[in-house]
């Protein structure tokens, strides 16, 4: 596998949309949060995020093909949010994620804290997160009966 990581445009918009769709659909089968899972999210809506000034995407790439995307939220005081990450299915479970964070942190080499959620029920998440160096910030939040998203958080070092 050589994952790569290449800054999106907007004419990306589309491409990540069906990844990101395809990417969450089984988690949003399995858990039905309709009013939260990236699978039910608008074409318009990734296009308004591709649009906010403190919003970059990159296209996770192996070799040419394009596997998944990330989004990464500057936030103030150096912070940084990954909101979402997303791999198809085809290609998880290979260790893309792990690499993935590695070429982010790189690139914001000025991060004093990083944040994500995902969903607690996820075992293998919260594994891979807690792998990288998160640790659980106590919050969390009932979906539904089925999901409960909890947060986590990486202090950086500078």
């Amino acid at each position: 596998m050589e994952v790569s990581l290449c800054k999106a445009t907007l004419d990306d918009a589309a491409k990540l949309h069906e990844i990101q769709v395809k990417a969450f659909m089984p988690l949003l089968e399995k858990y039905q949060d309709y009013d939260t899972n990236p699978a039910n999210e608008s074409l318009e809506r990734v296009i308004t995020r591709f649009k906010q000034p403190f919003t970059d995407y990159y296209l996770i790439k192996n070799l040419e093909d394009t596997i998944g995307g990330i989004r990464i939220v500057k936030m103030s005081n150096k912070s940084y949010r990954v909101s979402p990450i997303f791999i198809l299915p085809e290609h998880q479970g290979k260790g893309i994620a792990q690499k993935v964070f590695e070429i982010v942190e790189n690139i914001y080499q000025d991060a004093r804290l990083w944040e994500l959620d995902t969903i607690m029920q996820e075992e293998g998440l919260c594994h891979l997160y807690e792998k990288l160096g998160y640790k659980k910030t106590g919050k969390s939040k009932i979906i539904n009966e089925k999901i409960t998203i909890i947060f986590y958080e990486k202090s950086q070092i500078i």
